[in-house]
């Protein structure tokens, strides 16, 4: 049997906003990104970890989240949260406990 996790509720108080991806041509059979809000959201945003390497002569950081959420059903691994400038690309997306109550996201920050 699996337990029950509880998250305290209080606890989701970063506004973020949920955006999505979407393809524009480019005339020449490419096509560009553009993102496109979906929703604005309340999670819980939680460090996990960080990483650094040196490569081609520029420093490439790597941090990464779990970041909790009510439960929604729209949310897929290649969107992001966005929160006052930070970009959190998802990476995976599960329910901890399966009761679907909340959603836990693993992102990275881009730009770190």
């Amino acid at each position: 049997m699996m337990r029950i996790e509880f998250i305290d509720p209080g606890a989701l108080r970063s506004e973020m906003h949920l955006e999505a991806p979407t393809a524009i041509p480019d005339g020449t059979g490419g096509h560009g990104e553009s993102w496109s809000e979906i929703a604005t959201l309340f999670a819980r945003i939680e460090p996990l970890s960080a990483s650094a390497r040196f490569g081609a002569g520029q420093d490439h950081q790597t941090v990464t989240h779990r970041i909790t959420l009510r439960f929604r059903d729209d949310i897929e691994s290649g969107m992001r949260l966005v929160r006052q400038g930070r970009i959190f690309s998802i990476l995976h997306i599960h329910d901890p406990d399966e009761t679907g109550r909340y959603l836990q996201c693993r992102a990275r920050e881009e730009g770190r």
